[in-house]
């Protein structure tokens, strides 16, 4: 990309990626990390309901379809809802690191209109990682993954502590996460926030 911002540029002794020996294996679906992700989760009739799968290395593949309440102009998704499937298909990488994360910074492309009703295919990776900064980048195709580029982004997140959330959540919906009985979705609400 030209014009860069130098944010988004790891410095020169920023390390390969390594995925964690516990991330879920290549085709794996990795799941709502929180049901009421607007990205991923179910409990979100107007979200996203992105579904992503681990790849190979630290990649993850990902689609959504755009439905009507989606649209910013007549029959087409709004900017803002691709950035924000982006956003989520970029914050899956983290479980892949097995790491707890947070976007620091998005810069996004949009390339072409993508219609209502159209799949959207996003595959994203990360590229490196230093300290505490983790550069990735992701792109979304029209239709499957040879499909036409219609949006691109490079991000940064930046790894967290759990107490990020806790400290700044509303407490309505930390208390609720944090008293749900299953143990391993109390766990996933606080994993990622794509």
């Amino acid at each position: 990309m030209s014009g860069r911002n130098t944010a988004l540029t790891p410095p020169a002794d920023a390390t390969a990626p390594v995925r964690h020996p516990d991330a879920p294996a290549p085709g794996e679906l990795l799941g709502a990390h929180y049901e009421h992700c607007f990205g991923c989760g179910e409990g979100q009739p107007h979200g996203l309901h992105l579904e992503a799968r681990a790849g190979e290395g630290v990649r993850v593949t990902a689609e959504f379809t755009v439905k009507p309440a989606h649209q910013g102009a007549p029959g087409l998704a709004h900017g803002g809802v691709l950035a924000t499937a982006l956003d989520e298909t970029l914050g899956s990488l983290n479980w892949l690191l097995r790491v707890i994360a947070v976007t620091g910074r998005l810069e996004t492309d949009f390339v072409r209109p993508v219609p209502v009703d159209t799949v959207l295919y996003l595959e994203a990776e990360v590229t490196a990682v230093a300290g505490r900064k983790i550069y990735c980048t992701a792109v979304g195709r029209i239709g499957g993954p040879e499909g036409l580029v219609a949006v691109r982004a490079d991000a940064l997140f930046i790894e967290v502590k759990v107490d990020h959330f806790i400290d700044n959540g509303r407490p309505e919906e930390i208390q609720a996460a944090m008293a749900d009985p299953d143990q391993v979705r109390r766990a996933r609400a606080f994993e990622v926030n794509p």
